[in-house]
């Protein structure tokens, strides 16, 4: 007797089951293989985020402020597409990890290695796409209206008040990891994508601030500001507070923070609480 093929997308019970058996391999997984799928998921954060800063570049004062961002926004969808359709390892959406550590199936010490070391990926995947855009020169394409807008995004971002970068990191992992959460229910790439669209697309246009992008947005303004600042000059900006410092500190510090408040309390214990935590009582 054939086998009946199921097409539906699998209802929230299933995709609970799939994000804690996911979380379990995801926690298990040979530190070279999560290594090298961190640093492809910086590199691919990267590309959404240099597709982004391109769509944007020269639309102050020529389309409205909110299809600037909506277009910004749906052109970073390209990013968590390649992370999830590709394969990679992107740390903030690993804070679904969350629902199989609160089951019992995943250790304290294999959570925090698994962020620990795709963090780190993330980084480094991040900031080399980075400093291979700086040297193609591609923030001068557009009559250098790309790197005015590199620069403008860094500068802003540096800038968040730390209570300010946490809630917004918070608003923004919680729809990164829905976006996750909701490709769990896919059958087909199609599926994964479309579920990925609008999710993505919200927290680019309302401003939130996702850690990974950051790894490239700001050191990508960093790098054109110190290397060609013949150039920074012409963006007739204050890029004082552009510093290392300013980027870890003022920045990726309390985003991290926020993002794993985000992504690990309002989506991944929820969604554990309504799901899962029955079946580990």
């Amino acid at each position: 007797m054939a086998r009946e093929m199921n097409i539906d997308a699998l209802l929230p019970q299933e995709m609970a089951t799939k994000a804690e058996y996911l979380g379990e391999r995801k926690a298990e997984m040979p530190f070279l293989t999560m290594f090298a799928l961190a640093v492809l998921a910086g590199a691919f954060i990267g590309l959404g985020a240099m597709f982004a800063t391109t769509t944007a570049a020269g639309s102050a004062g020529v389309l409205p402020y909110g299809v600037v961002r909506v277009l910004t926004g749906l052109v970073f969808c390209l990013g968590l597409v390649l992370v999830i359709v590709g394969g990679a390892e992107l740390f903030t959406g690993n804070n679904l990890i969350v629902m199989a550590w609160a089951s019992g199936k995943v250790s304290t010490r294999s959570l925090m290695r698994n962020w620990s070391i795709v963090y780190i990926g993330n980084f480094v995947g991040s900031v080399s796409l980075a400093v291979m855009v700086f040297v193609s020169k591609q923030y001068l394409f557009g009559n250098g209206s790309v790197g005015t807008t590199a620069l403008g995004i860094a500068n802003s971002k540096v800038q968040l008040g730390f209570t300010q970068a946490i809630a917004l990191g918070v608003l923004c992992n919680i729809l990164v990891c829905l976006a996750v959460w909701l490709t769990f229910s896919a059958r087909s790439t199609i599926d994964k994508i479309a579920a990925i669209i609008f999710p993505i697309t919200a927290f680019v246009a309302a401003g939130f601030e996702h850690s990974v992008a950051n790894m490239y947005f700001i050191p990508m303004g960093m790098l054109i500001s110190t290397f060609d600042p013949g150039f920074a000059a012409t963006a007739n900006l204050d890029l004082s507070n552009l510093t290392m410092g300013a980027f870890l500190i003022n920045n990726l510090l309390p985003v991290t923070i926020g993002n794993i408040i985000g992504g690990s309390v309002f989506v991944a214990t929820i969604y554990w609480s309504v799901f899962l935590r029955r079946k580990t009582v």
